[in-house]
């Protein structure tokens, strides 16, 4: 193999299909990337059992072949070369990399005792790559990350038609969120439970391009993938059931109230300084504004009052402050509505847009017990 390449498209490419290989993998050849050069492209491609990359990109092609290379390192040399060609050229059992008057010399890994990759299902329909990352982005933040509860580590992803909806909880908040696709079959349906981290990684970076094609794997083959801009991405659903969720969003409310998101969200930085680890932040919704308190005792305390519009009874509710702005900044919208039942039941934060509710994103937190 000997290839000649644009420095900036080898390591864009590099730095995406390394970037889930694992850090200390069950073999050795796993933490390898593959280098294969055909026609007049180059894919590189990773692969950990789990999930699986594969880029593509343009090249000036002297020698077709593939090599199998460390990809971490490949991936911290091509970022490091000066902005000129790089040609690549197998001899024997390393690669030689040379960029301007740098010259590197990699040892290959056996190709031979590398795994296939999975083969990339039948497209089921595209979504705008932009929609996706933020729909994903606003779910993900919910999901677990305890590995001795798998379930709660991904995202619910539920296909009815056009309409697809994410979920993910940890349990102490839940994380909703619907939108619109182009399905191939405009009578798809299925119920999957994708990780959360690898569904996160793969929207954000898939982002740039104009669609994402979503492809779901038949019934029994536990497999999903993502393609845009000569990416693609195949990642193993998790097992399990996850909560039914749909019975903790309360069907009505007792007291609504609507918040400056911007003003709330500053405020609620400024009075969670003094909130020490695991310590709630009070807001106190009555009249026309909502009152954050923190601290307590002789420990540091903070008090910031913002201006808010309430329709119903009253309310003092505390929030794990982290939990709270992790909604706040994901409701995408200047005006943030709280909707409570009680202060011991969990409130649901939406968007408010020329004031109408949003219903297409809900984040369901829960409260935290007060004492005194």
């Amino acid at each position: 193999m000997k290839i000649r390449v644009e420095r900036d498209l080898l390591a864009d490419a590099v730095a995406w299909s390394a970037r889930t290989l694992p850090n200390r993998p069950s073999l050795p050849v796993l933490a390898g990337l593959v280098i294969t050069a055909s026609d007049s492209h180059v894919a590189l491609s990773g692969f950990d059992y789990e999930v699986s990359t594969r880029a593509s990109i343009e090249a000036h092609i002297e020698t077709e072949g593939s090599v199998l290379v460390s990809g971490r390192l490949l991936a911290d040399i091509a970022r490091s070369l000066p902005a000129q060609p790089v040609v690549m050229a197998a001899e024997g059992s390393r690669v030689v990399i040379t960029c301007g008057r740098s010259n590197f010399t990699l040892p290959t890994l056996p190709l031979n005792d590398y795994p296939s990759l999975p083969e990339m299902p039948q497209s089921s329909g595209t979504i705008d790559a932009s929609l996706f990352a933020h729909a994903v982005g606003q779910v993900a933040i919910a999901a677990g990350r305890d590995d001795t509860l798998p379930t709660l580590t991904g995202v619910r992803v539920e296909v009815d038609g056009s309409t697809i909806v994410l979920a993910a909880t940890d349990r102490y908040r839940l994380a909703v969120r619907e939108c619109e696709w182009s399905p191939s079959d405009a009578k798809v349906h299925a119920e999957l439970l994708v990780p959360a981290k690898t569904m996160s990684d793969t929207a954000k970076s898939l982002a740039s391009a104009d669609d994402v094609t979503i492809a779901l794997a038949p019934e029994g083959e536990r497999l999903m993938g993502f393609e845009g801009a000569d990416r693609r991405t195949t990642t193993r659903l998790l097992d399990g059931e996850f909560p039914k969720y749909r019975s903790l969003l309360p069907s009505e409310s007792s007291t609504h109230a609507r918040v400056d998101t911007a003003s709330l969200i500053e405020a609620v930085k400024r009075v969670a300084l003094v909130a020490e680890r695991n310590t709630p932040l009070r807001l106190t919704f009555s009249g026309a504004e909502v009152a954050l308190r923190a601290g307590n005792g002789e420990d540091a305390q903070a008090e910031e009052v913002v201006e808010a519009s309430i329709d119903g009874d009253d309310i003092e509710i505390a929030f794990n402050p982290g939990y709270l702005l992790d909604g706040l900044s994901s409701i995408d919208a200047a005006t943030a509505q709280f909707a409570f039942t009680q202060a011991t039941r969990p409130a649901v934060i939406t968007g408010m847009v020329d004031g109408t509710s949003v219903e297409d994103y809900r984040y369901l937190l829960m409260p935290v017990r007060l004492t005194g």
